[in-house]
């Protein structure tokens, strides 16, 4: 007995939306642009990039040589050395996350070149968030 077509179609389509908005941040840059971004800023030698926690990562060598691990953001493209130092301090971290909304922030650490910290979202679902250590802004997060 031969099922319709038609039986498939909303099992497939609902998983092929479930595959679009899972790729969608990793799919605002590729491996190949991240690679590029890298060099073009005078990063050579990059080698293991992967996306993950909602990051580009990668590992290469810095202008004077030395070996770095970096994150990328996914949206801007903005690079985030592991020794870069933050203009903020963890008060600081925690008074910008409350102004966006975020509630019981706690676990704030600098840590490669990136604060992150746990909170809860405006929802009262607990995330962890990832903010730019030049401007506070939240720049990526992920439920926890």
């Amino acid at each position: 007995m031969q099922v319709p077509a038609h039986r498939y179609a909303a099992p497939l389509a609902l998983a092929l939306a479930l595959a679009a908005t899972a790729a969608t941040a990793q799919d605002a840059m590729t491996e190949a642009q991240v690679r590029a971004t890298l060099e073009a800023q005078g990063y050579t030698r990059v080698n293991d990039i992967e996306f993950e926690d909602g990051m580009w990562k990668a590992d290469a060598r810095s202008a004077d040589g030395n070996r770095i691990d970096l994150r990328l953001d996914p949206g801007t493209g903005e690079v985030y050395p592991e020794d870069q130092v933050s203009n903020l301090t963890e008060a600081d971290v925690q008074a910008q996350l409350a102004a966006a909304g975020y509630t019981n922030v706690h676990d704030v650490d600098f840590d490669d070149g990136i604060w992150t910290a746990e909170a809860d979202d405006s929802t009262g679902r607990e995330v962890e968030v990832r903010i730019d250590p030049r401007s506070g802004e939240v720049i990526g997060k992920e439920k926890d």
